[in-house]
């Protein structure tokens, strides 16, 4: 990944947690690592931890940025997800799910879209 490319995912990452916060949620982590494997963002709202995937994308040549999380991503953060909560005492928490932030940038505009419990484990 070259750094330009990485510089503009951590921006729609800033973006996805912005957006998060201002929807009531409580970011609890930005680019957690487990190995090389990482969370964007985990995210907690009333009782609910969600562990956000977020894909920026500059246009929609490629499809929807929400499209981008294939099967192998979807493993790769479940894997994350549960290595997270063996690390992490979240007692509080009833309820865990997969949530999936497509932001598009283009023309210095920014469009978010939320897609909670995208998949399952």
């Amino acid at each position: 990944m070259t750094k330009a490319t990485n510089q503009f995912g951590e921006l729609g990452e800033r973006i996805a947690a912005r957006w998060l916060e201002q929807h009531g949620y409580t970011v609890l982590a930005r680019r957690w690592r487990s190995g090389h494997r990482d969370i964007d963002l985990i995210a907690a709202r009333e009782g609910v931890v969600a562990f956000v995937e977020v894909k920026t994308r500059a246009g929609t040549e490629f499809g929807d940025p929400v499209e981008a999380v294939h099967a192998q991503k979807q493993r790769s953060l479940a894997r994350s997800a549960r290595e997270w909560m063996a690390r992490c005492d979240r007692a509080e928490a009833q309820t865990f799910r997969f949530d999936v932030i497509g932001v598009l940038l283009k023309d210095r505009t920014a469009w978010v879209r939320h897609v909670e419990s995208a998949f399952s484990m």
